[in-house]
Order: C-alpha cells, then sequence, then structure tokens
C-alpha cells in the first residue's frame, strides 16, 4: 500500500527586526577591516559605512546580531577634516557596493588602508610594521577616479544596467560608472550600454586593456555589438594586455571574462613588484627555480621566465582550466615554463591531473584569492624548501595570517609594499617577502 503523501511544511512567518531601520546617533571610533569604522551603541559594537573616524553621525541601522550590528550613516553632525563631496553619490547610503570610501580624500584612502593593514599584522601576525599605501602612477591627476579596464553590470527588472545594491541582489540602475578607464567609458557610449534596454538579469561585462585597443562587451558570456549576440565560433572573445616590467614589455592574450588585475597600472607595478624581490633573493637566481602559484593567465610567469633565463624553471600552477589555456598561449615561447592545472593544494600534494610532481623550488611566488593561501598550501610551500616566499595579497587579514603561519615554518617578514590599486574602495594590495 503506497504511503499517504505528506503535505510540504508551510513556512514560519518572519518578524521583522524592529531594529532595522532605527535611526541613531553615534560617536566614529577607528577603521576596521571591510570598508567600516567602528562605534558602540549601548555597549554593542556597530559597524558604520559612509563615515570617518572622530565624526559624529546619524544612521541607520541596517543588520543585527547577536556579535554586532551594521549602520549606515546617512547624515553627518561632524565631519572628519578627511570628508569631501563623493566623488561616486550611487554607492552612498542604501546604494551600489564599490565605491564606499567614495567619501574620504584620496591621501586619507590610502592612510585608512595602511591601518588597516598594519592592524591585522599586529592583531594575526604578531608584528609591528610601519606601511605606506603608495598611489598608481596618475591616480592623484585623476582624483583617483577612471582607473577599471574591467566593469561588470547586470540589467534590473526593467531591463536597465547597473549594479547590485550593497549586500543585496537588487539591482540599482546607473548612468555612469566614474571608476571606469575612458576607453571603458567610450565603449558603454558607443554600445548605448546605459540607455539600451538588455534581458532583465541579463550580465554584461566591459573589457578594454589599459592602451584602449581591443574593447570588447559580453553579453551573458557572448560578444555582443551594438546589441546584437555575436554566435559565431570564431567570434573574439578575447583582448591583449601588454605589461612593462623588468625593462622588457610582455604581451598577452587574455580572455574577456577571465581574471586580469582591473587598475590599469595595476600588471606593471605588481610584476615589477615581484621581480624586485626575485631578483634580490640571497643566492641569485642562475638555474633557480620558481614556483608560480594561482598563476593565472601568466601575468608574472613570463617575467618570471626571462628573470630565471635559460638554466632556469618556472613551475607554475592554476585551478582555473580557461586561465591556463591563456597561460599556454602566453608562454608558448618560453621552454623554461611548465603549466600544471588542478587546484593548489591538490597540485602541491598529489601532483597534477597528469600525476606531474611540481619538485622543489628555490623561490615561491603566490598571488593567492581574497581567502588566502591557508594552512594547507602554506604547509606544502614550506615543504618544498624555498629561501624566498614572495606573497602577492588582496586581503590584509589572509595575509596576516598566512604570514603567521610562515613565521611557523622559519620564515621572516622582510619587505613589505602596498599598492592602493581600488581607489574609493577599502581593498589594497600588498607584496610581502619573507625569507627562511
Amino acid at each position: 500500500m503506497p504511503r499517504p503523501r505528506r503535505s510540504a511544511p508551510r513556512p514560519r512567518p518572519t518578524t521583522p527586526d524592529p531594529e532595522v531601520g532605527r535611526e541613531v546617533e553615534l560617536e566614529i571610533g577607528p577603521v576596521a577591516h571591510g570598508g567600516h569604522c567602528v562605534a558602540r551603541l549601548d555597549g554593542r559594537v556597530v559597524f558604520v559605512r559612509h563615515t570617518l573616524p572622530g565624526e559624529r553621525v546619524r544612521a541607520r541601522v541596517t543588520e543585527t546580531g547577536s556579535r554586532f550590528w551594521r549602520a549606515d550613516a546617512f547624515d553627518v553632525l561632524e565631519a572628519s577634516p578627511d570628508r569631501v563631496p563623493s566623488a561616486w553619490p550611487e554607492a552612498g547610503p542604501g546604494g551600489v557596493g564599490g565605491g564606499e570610501l567614495a567619501h574620504v580624500a584620496l591621501p586619507a584612502q590610502r592612510r585608512w588602508k595602511a591601518a588597516v593593514l598594519v592592524e591585522q599584522l599586529q592583531r594575526l601576525a604578531r608584528l609591528e610594521r610601519d606601511v605606506v599605501v603608495e598611489g598608481a602612477p596618475g591616480d592623484d591627476e585623476r582624483g583617483g577616479l577612471g582607473y577599471r579596464t574591467r566593469v561588470d553590470l547586470v540589467a534590473d527588472a526593467d531591463g536597465r544596467a547597473g549594479m547590485r545594491r550593497f549586500r543585496s541582489h537588487d539591482v540599482v540602475p546607473l548612468d555612469g560608472m566614474p571608476l571606469a578607464t575612458e576607453a571603458v567609458a567610450a565603449l558603454a557610449d558607443a554600445e548605448d550600454v546605459w540607455s539600451r534596454r538588455w534581458r532583465p538579469g541579463a550580465r554584461l561585462e566591459l573589457v578594454a586593456p589599459a592602451d584602449g585597443a581591443d574593447a570588447l562587451l559580453l553579453v551573458d558570456e557572448v560578444p555582443s555589438r551594438r546589441g546584437r549576440a555575436d554566435t559565431r565560433p570564431n567570434a573574439r572573445r578575447s583582448v591583449t594586455e601588454t605589461v612593462r616590467a623588468g625593462g622588457a614589455e610582455h604581451r598577452y592574450r587574455v580572455a574577456g571574462d577571465g581574471f586580469w588585475q582591473v587598475h590599469r597600472a595595476a600588471p606593471d607595478l605588481l610584476a615589477g613588484a615581484v621581480l624586485d624581490a626575485v631578483h634580490a633573493t640571497p643566492g641569485g637566481l642562475d638555474g633557480a627555480t620558481v614556483l608560480d602559484l594561482y598563476s593565472g593567465a601568466g601575468l608574472f610567469t613570463v617575467p618570471l621566465a626571462a628573470a630565471v633565463g635559460g638554466s632556469g624553471r618556472v613551475v607554475a600552477v592554476e585551478g582555473d582550466a580557461r586561465a591556463v589555456k591563456d597561460a599556454r598561449r602566453n608562454a608558448h615561447d618560453l621552454p623554461q615554463v611548465e603549466l600544471h592545472l588542478g587546484a593548489v593544494d591538490r597540485v602541491l600534494a598529489d601532483g597534477d591531473a597528469t600525476g606531474a610532481d611540481v619538485g622543489a623550488a628555490d623561490v615561491v611566488v603566490l598571488d593567492p584569492p581574497r581567502a588566502g593561501a591557508g594552512r594547507t598550501v602554506v604547509d606544502a610551500i614550506a615543504g618544498r624548501g624555498p629561501r624566498r616566499v614572495v606573497y602577492v595579497a588582496c586581503d590584509p587579514a589572509a595575509l596576516a595570517r598566512d604570514v603567521a603561519y610562515l613565521a611557523g615554518h622559519g620564515y621572516e617578514l622582510t619587505g613589505l609594499r602596498a599598492f592602493d590599486l581600488f581607489p574609493m574602495t577599502h581593498h589594497v594590495e600588498a607584496v610581502a617577502v619573507l625569507d627562511r
């Protein structure tokens, strides 16, 4: 006899939190990692966006929890001298994510990021370190705007291009994007991105290399021109990037929707900083083996191959198949380069999909995602006995945690540079050098 069907459980009614939306007056304390400042309300920690240390503001509670609350400042009662008119009002309270420091003067943005990096190193790595965040060439003249060579948009329910509201799936329609380079802005105008009506939910990716050539619009990963999809098998889906580092010029072919540094000056700056660190390795680089982890399309792999010369080796490991395909094309004429496809932790532990082992290394360069490398990868790096580790980081907390892990294996932080490659946001890029 068949069992009787059970009715689906009824959803429990949710009671709106009466505290969300509450307006409060707050005295703002120090900056914290994540783009907000710390305040106290009845002894409770409140992370407040759109404010600055030392300000007194009226804020609206946006989220509550047992450990802390979140709030957006909407009225400044006593302003910091570092406050300026927002460079991107659409990223203000209740607006899109990606411009949470647009109300902060550019020099103060860099001091903000330096303070966060110092605090994370103190708290997680037990290191006292002075940090100066360097601006990228041309950013001061541009006021920290016009730097993004890649912009991702999404169409709202009415088909208008925009970006998602902070910590929300809601889309805020936009008329422009001030962080985009002139070439990206020109592409948006040529394709009527802001005025055209797109399929609701469509994802738009605008890409224009730093030199302005080869601009490309992808709509739901398909090349588009004048609102029409180009579905031909040979339709161009990649762009050519030029990087100048180590006294040489390198050219890369990169998928339009693949990973590449978004700041127009970032590839040159970071590749140069990595090469500086590698060239200064104790013992030199003659015949050295450099392990390049999270190697992407080969941004560091290619100039590292020149650094080690014909007698050395560069062993690159990347988990994204499309990025490895790009890297094979970019390093095809460099016999000293070996490419391994697979998750970094697994490749270091078991070899790549073919069973090939990456072997020992004299120097390790790694550029992990925001979550960092983690203990398993750090242990595997240390097990290969490199005399120097060069760590490119986009998250101060992950960097500080991994520096502490490396210290447990006898590696000392001997160099640190920080770069403001994401103006108007709280993000900061760092290149750390650790020696055994």
